[in-house]
């Protein structure tokens, strides 16, 4: 049988589907195995024993010994690489000692609690002398107090760290003068916005811990496999680390499928033929997998879509076997605790045929006997990727794996060129320690933690950007310069003034209206597009709709309901230049390519109701929301209209074609800037009064930028070439969603010109080959 003959096989199939397009398999490899370092514990070797790991793997041993050494270190190799022992095995060494201790952070409460379990496990079976505890939201205030004055082994997550710990480092003193390691699990989560601020932080953990240890501590990463992980990590810790790349552990063979969903007989906005959505295709492979008995973690990247894929493979699975309709579930962010750990036990055990998750259970949570995985659109990057495909074939088992394009101009381009997930090098990690709102939050925490001092200003980056951010603080009377350094001087708590994964406003609440029970939360940004007036938002495969939206109050209210209908908001968007960082001219210069400073004006306008499964619109409505302003990064280019008129384009084509070259480059960015697509917007204009030319930008969607649009800025060939093609190929005649269309576009997707757009691309591509920096 062919590798795709096999894949369907597993899936119950007679016969090879034309969704299927491509098929690549990765055969079995053997495990390659190492001594225990020589200052192993005897009493730890029996306590990894007890699980049956008699001898660790080279790339394991390899870690250890650079962190026994005192060097810096990240394990980047692949999914079930056992990356956690290349840590556990040098800090189990070093807490033998009595007096050291470490930190463990992970980016979820799931990873950290499975993390627990393990080091308990290692002191339950001889390596009595770990004392490992949790420190984090759900920590009960006594176990708390307990973990301060009694663990050697903290496990918490970079939010705690960051408001519960560092704020009150007094009380670890103790702690922090015998911090040894500190551990960044699943380090490659770290990047964009979200990493910049864990990269800082980073910063003043180490400028804590050596007030108190004369020393700063040594960190351990794992993290799965990324462009260049040794600069990835050394950028995240602020100092030089090594990088362990060679995987050296087993792992079954798996078979990979690209599957494009089919055309429908549905039509979307302009008459654009729509396909089968990624969510009904995931739904349908995962309840086949299911019904063979192939137990199955389906990826998406939505919360939405977490429940309506377990929604619809619940109902279809009832169709066949009542029994069966329970043995699938949502998992996500969001949930309670409580819900989290149930549905973690219930996969574990197998009591759970299958899972649909957004990436929340991509990261290192060990949960063994997978045997299949559906990736229900792209999920940003190629690490992202292959992570979630190294979930599946854990205990050395045969395992598949199947990709649905959704359709996105991303999703169809990849779909079609497999060689640019498989062939081409995994992304470098995008973080930007130094971005100016993003530093200054932090300086401001770490100068009520520590007064800050001229000396170890470059701690946290250049000294004269470091210096202007400081001085900036000064004036806006947040700090005040004393001989001694710099002191924090306001009357809010600093910690309190930055969340760490959400910008601008902090958490919402999301509390049902009839029960007054809390349901959930979500980051305010998020609130205009998902959580208006109207929404429909999902629980647990119980829906809602939003009731009111209090923006002051930090809540939302809803109510309980069926809707056979998703939403999805629909914003317009103004953008100012304040400032070019950098740019590039063709020889005649009238192409310019630039990225600098902008100011962007956004309202979200109104809203769509679609269909649940076909995606087809069954109305829109307006909505009253205020226009928010964000001050970012953005990437953009201009021309004079009569060059691109010369090219190919008339006046009258002008709008549509630039239009619709904006919406194919912010879909095919992620190809090159390992972001998500709803982390970055644009703006398209036949003559913008900032440049006085016909302009298109693409702009970062947070704060002060993430770094996306300076990776675009140094990547424009790839980009635009790639987006040029998956224009250019689409089969259909005047733009789609696979191409040109987006689904939030406040302008209706109106006009939009395909081939236009491919003229505009074309053209400056061609400038770019002949421009100087």
């Amino acid at each position: 049988m062919t590798d795709a003959e096999q894949l369907t096989a597993a899936l119950g199939y007679q016969g090879v589907p034309a969704q299927l397009l491509h098929t690549r398999r990765f055969e079995a490899r053997p495990a390659r195995f190492d001594d225990w370092p020589k200052q192993t514990p005897p009493a730890l070797i029996d306590a990894f024993g007890a699980s049956g790991l008699l001898r660790p793997w080279q790339h394991q041993v390899a870690a250890a010994q650079h962190a026994l050494a005192g060097e810096h270190v990240v394990l980047a190799t692949g999914t079930a690489s056992g990356k956690s022992l290349g840590y556990q095995l040098p800090i189990a060494t070093q807490l033998a000692d009595g007096r050291s201790t470490a930190l463990y952070l992970a980016p979820t409460k799931a990873l950290g609690a499975d993390q627990l379990g393990a080091w308990r496990a290692l002191a339950r079976d001889g390596a009595t002398w770990l004392r490992a505890s949790p420190y984090d939201g759900d920590t009960a205030p006594a176990d708390r107090t307990w973990a301060r004055q009694h663990a050697n082994l903290v496990l918490t997550n970079p939010d705690m760290l960051h408001v519960g710990i560092l704020p009150h480092h007094q009380r670890w003193a103790q702690f922090f003068r015998n911090l040894a390691y500190v551990v960044i699990d699943e380090a490659h989560v770290y990047r964009g916005v979200f990493g910049s601020h864990v990269a800082v932080l980073l910063r003043r953990l180490s400028r804590v811990v050596e007030h108190y240890r004369g020393a700063p501590p040594v960190f351990i990463g794992a993290s799965a496999t990324s462009g260049n992980p040794a600069t990835a990590f050394s950028t995240l810790i602020g100092a030089d680390a090594a990088a362990i790349t060679e995987d050296a552990s087993p792992h079954g063979a798996v078979t990979v499928g690209f599957w494009e969903t089919e055309l429908t007989d549905k039509r979307g906005e302009h008459g654009a033929p729509i396909r089968r959505s990624a969510t009904a295709t995931g739904a349908d492979l995962l309840t086949d997998f299911a019904i063979a008995g192939v137990r199955t973690i389906a990826f998406i990247r939505s919360r939405r879509g977490a429940e309506a894929m377990a929604q619809a493979a619940s109902r279809q699975l009832a169709e066949v076997d009542p029994s069966l309709a329970s043995r699938v579930s949502a998992y996500r962010a969001g949930y309670l605790p409580e819900e989290r750990r149930a549905v973690e036990t219930a996969l574990k055990t197998g009591r759970l045929l299958g899972v649909s998750s957004t990436p929340a259970l991509e990261l290192g949570i060990d949960i063994a006997g997978l045997d299949a995985v559906v990736v229900a659109g792209w999920p940003g990057t190629r690490a992202s990727f292959f992570q979630q495909l190294g979930r599946a074939g854990r205990a050395g088992q045969e395992s598949w794996a199947v990709y649905v394009a959704s359709d996105d101009p991303l999703d169809t381009y990849l779909v079609h060129h497999p060689d640019a997930v498989f062939d081409l090098a995994v992304e470098d990690t995008v973080i930007d320690p130094v971005n100016p709102h993003i530093l200054g939050a932090h300086l401001c925490a770490a100068s009520a933690e520590l007064p800050l001092q001229p000396e170890n200003l470059t701690r946290f980056g250049p000294e004269e950007q470091v210096r202007a951010v400081v001085d900036d603080l000064v004036e806006g009377g947040y700090l005040r310069r004393r001989p001694a350094g710099w002191f924090w001087t306001h009357p809010e708590h600093a910690a309190a003034m930055v969340s760490l994964r959400d910008d601008g406003g902090g958490p919402v609440d999301i509390v049902d209206v009839e029960s007054g029970a809390l349901l959930g939360s979500m980051g305010s940004p998020q609130t205009h597009y998902q959580a208006h007036p109207g929404a429909v938002y999902v629980h647990q495969g119980r829906t809602f709709l939003v009731e009111d939206l209090d923006e002051d109050a930090h809540v939302v209210m809803v109510s309980r309901a069926e809707p056979d209908y998703f939403t999805q908001a629909r914003d317009i968007t103004e953008i100012e230049i304040l400032d070019t960082h950098e740019k590039r001219e063709n020889l005649d210069k009238e192409l310019v390519w630039a990225t600098g400073a902008v100011k962007v004006t956004t309202q979200v306008v109104s809203f769509q109701r679609k269909a649940l499964v076909s995606g087809e619109i069954l109305g829109e409505e307006p909505l009253e929301l205020a226009a928010r302003d964000l001050f970012t990064t953005a990437v953009w280019f201009h021309a004079p209209s009569e060059r691109l008129v010369a090219a190919g384009l008339t006046m009258d084509r002008l709008p549509g074609s630039l239009h619709a070259a904006e919406h194919a480059m912010i879909g095919l960015m992620p190809l090159v800037a390992s972001n998500d697509r709803w982390d970055i917007g644009g703006v398209s204009m036949a003559l913008h009064p900032d440049t006085g030319q016909p302009s298109v930008f693409v702009y970062d969607g947070h704060a002060g930028g993430a770094g996306f649009a300076q990776r675009g800025f140094a990547q424009a060939e790839v980009w635009l070439r790639a987006t040029a093609d998956a224009v250019r190929s689409c089969p259909c005649d005047q733009g789609c969603p696979a191409c040109v269309q987006s689904p939030k576009c406040g302008n209706r997707n109106s006009p939009l010109d395909k081939a236009g757009a491919v003229t505009v691309l074309e053209f400056v591509l061609a400038g770019l080959q002949s421009s100087a920096r």
